[in-house]
């Protein structure tokens, strides 16, 4: 069966319901209206920028590449959920998905996909940079034992890290705090 029309990549890239950039070294080389838009930037304006701009701060940045690296190589693609950036400064949670087009080569040339999911899951409380990375964990759903594991801190620290947590976000137990983090109310 024919479509009556050619398929335009081009067109479907530039107009995808989902933020979408070709990156190469975490550098954008090319992003689509619905990136620049979730973002706050105009059009275009991302293009040739390292993915720094979207990071809330260069740790958080640095941090997120170190992690990406062994999971590309294992895996060939990449995805979590994140706080980034707007450029009005403005945080917000973010589900990111990744795709090395080398598998050789993770952070070389890919595909990244940026989801923002802000409204199912407010940035409510003023976190650290490390408050941030432990929250996203524990989001996925990982262990304190898991989290000292990637993030090369002792679950003890990481243990400290999710009280402070639970203090901000006026959680009893661990679980209230995730449902919190989600956005979800009881």
């Amino acid at each position: 069966m024919n479509a009556p029309y050619e398929i335009d990549y081009e067109t479907i890239f530039k107009f995808a319901p989902v933020g979408m950039c070709i990156s190469v070294n975490r550098v954008i080389q090319s992003s689509n209206d619905a990136l620049t838009s979730m973002f706050g930037y105009p059009h275009g304006a991302l293009d040739g920028e390292s993915f720094l701009r979207l990071y809330p701060t260069m740790d958080e940045f640095l941090r997120t590449g170190h992690r990406i690296i062994p999971i590309m190589n294992a895996r060939g693609r990449y995805s979590d959920e994140r706080i980034m950036r707007r450029a009005s400064g403005e945080l917000f949670w973010c589900h990111v998905t990744g795709r090395a087009l080398d598998p050789r080569d993770p952070l070389g040339a890919g595909v990244w996909t940026f989801e923002d999911v802000s409204e199912k899951r407010p940035v409510s409380a003023e976190l650290t940079p490390r408050e941030r990375e432990i929250a996203a964990f524990l989001v996925e759903g990982k262990t304190s034992k898991m989290i000292a594991r990637e993030t090369d801190l002792s679950p003890r620290t990481v243990e400290m890290h999710r009280a402070k947590l639970m203090r901000k976000f006026g959680a009893a137990t661990s679980s209230e705090l995730v449902h919190k983090l989600m956005g979800v109310t009881r």
